[in-house]
């Protein structure tokens, strides 16, 4: 007979295990094509892990009237919620998020009541009105928010809230789970993130050869645009004739928040290998005489979780500032650009035109038949498809004829994609999109810019200059973002 001790101890193990049990998400398809998250116990037997640290560490929202009084939780339950988040795997990290969001946020009943209440106050005094907006303003807080406020506060809290942005983000980009309470928690993370890495809370700092050398690293790491080979490159990239400038915060110490790189030259540069390739200026002395241009050839955000948070157009302003300052008679700032998604663009234009009998507009008959001759290949369709190959295996580069052939071929179709091509009015190309919300205008465009095969392969070796004239841009990007007109 197994002593009653033993069973007792048993049955307490299983009441444990139950509680711990972990909890598996289900995706639910709904006819209106939007899928629900759902996520229950694997194995039953009480709350969940999850539930308990949210009850714990959530805090109820306090009462209108206690709402500048209430003492504020200990900092112990944002740093539980903390180390309990990144203890997750990636499918019960999106549970936990699922459940905050969901059980967390808005008290919709008592906001519904309060907007019935303001509409009945519509005939009372003005003092009356303004009271129950600000009651209906406050309710409209979701519960989370106050964690979330708490979290910024202790030491790592405010990476830890980008990094969970990050994971928010891809969560909802992939569509594994994309809930109205998801998208909620991304714009209220998204409006704090925006106010605590606000422009006059960032520091500039310029990245020198002498700077840390983790910051160094991580410049090297986080190059997006030109990658960096070696710390021979990296130590060019921040020496003479060239300026590499960053935002920090004082919340996230030796993390560059978005990075900008600057070549100094006599010309506004039209080939993107004299900057990142030459290696004459690596122990030069800057000669102030010689540089009459800033080409901002590189900017890199470094942090996926601070997407949407304007950090980019503000650096190359206060850059341009800092460069004047050093060099008072600088007068010509630009980009030299790349443009992705030109080649894969122009593939699903030829396809289509190809489908709707339209692709012999697209270049002209002279055009057509010296390509026919060039690659020998038969009239019509026939011709369409060796363009389509030509630009998807990058074979015309290798020859000076071709190549000689399809420069205004490109020229003229990048020209288009770049200022045609739109998404609700506003430029296609999110490169260009981004400059010419800053006010920049579209000044050039460089044959054989950028040769490499990853500049070959997105954009057929095409760069562009957008170019910055100072007292212009106030009113260009006020054209853009208004009226949606590019200059």
């Amino acid at each position: 007979m197994i002593p009653r001790r033993i069973i007792l101890a048993a049955r307490s193990c299983t009441r444990c295990w139950g509680h711990l049990a972990p909890r598996t998400a289900f995706i639910v398809p709904r006819k209106s094509g939007v899928r629900r998250c759902f996520s229950t116990p694997a194995c039953g037997g009480g709350p969940s892990v999850m539930e308990d640290l949210l009850a714990r560490v959530v805090a109820p929202l306090p009462t209108y009237e206690t709402r500048d009084k209430a003492p504020p939780p200990p900092e112990l339950n944002s740093l539980e919620f903390m180390n309990f988040y990144k203890s997750l795997e990636k499918e019960d990290k999106l549970n936990l998020l699922s459940k905050l969001s969901q059980d967390f946020g808005v008290d919709h009943k008592g906001a519904s009541e309060l907007a019935v209440k303001l509409l009945d106050t519509q005939l009372r005094d003005l003092a009356t009105i303004l009271q129950v907006e600000d009651r209906l303003r406050y309710s409209l807080v979701p519960r989370y928010r106050q964690l979330l406020s708490h979290i910024s506060r202790v030491e790592g809290g405010v990476k830890f809230l980008v990094d969970l942005r990050s994971d928010l983000l891809e969560i909802i980009s992939s569509k594994v789970c994309d809930t109205a309470q998801l998208r909620d928690l991304n714009g209220t993370l998204r409006s704090l993130l925006s106010e605590w890495f606000s422009v006059g809370l960032l520091k500039l700092e310029r990245i020198t050869w002498e700077s840390p050398c983790d910051i160094l690293q991580k410049i090297s790491q986080y190059e997006a645009v030109h990658p960096v080979r070696n710390w021979t490159d990296l130590k060019r990239r921040v020496g003479p004739y060239r300026r590499c400038y960053a935002f920090t915060h004082a919340a996230m110490p030796g993390e560059p928040l978005v990075v900008l790189h600057v070549a100094l030259t006599e010309e506004i540069s039209n080939n993107i290998q004299g900057i990142v390739r030459e290696f004459a200026t690596l122990d030069a002395e800057e000669d102030a005489n010689k540089i009459n241009a800033a080409v901002f050839y590189s900017i890199s955000s470094t942090q996926a979780g601070l997407q949407g948070v304007e950090l980019g157009n503000y650096l190359i302003k206060r850059v341009v500032r800092e460069l004047q300052s050093e060099f008072p008679h600088m007068s010509q700032f630009s980009s030299l650009s790349p443009i992705p998604g030109f080649a894969s663009w122009l593939q699903g234009l030829l396809s289509q035109w190809r489908k709707e009998g339209r692709g012999l507009e697209l270049l002209s008959e002279q055009e057509w038949r010296t390509l026919e001759e060039a690659t020998d290949c038969t009239p019509g369709t026939g011709a369409i498809d060796a363009l389509r190959k030509l630009i998807g295996t990058n074979e015309w580069t290798r020859s000076e004829r071709l190549s000689l052939l399809l420069e205004p071929v490109l020229m003229r179709l990048c020209a288009w994609y770049l200022y045609g091509e739109k998404r609700r009015g506003y430029a296609l190309n999110p490169v260009a999109n981004f400059h010419l919300q800053n006010g920049a205008v579209m000044w050039r465009l460089n044959w054989n810019a950028d040769t490499s095969p990853r500049g070959v392969a997105n954009s057929c070796g095409i760069m562009v200059n957008y170019r910055y004239f100072l007292n212009e841009t106030s009113q260009n990007s006020a054209l853009y973002l208004q009226n949606k007109l590019c200059m």
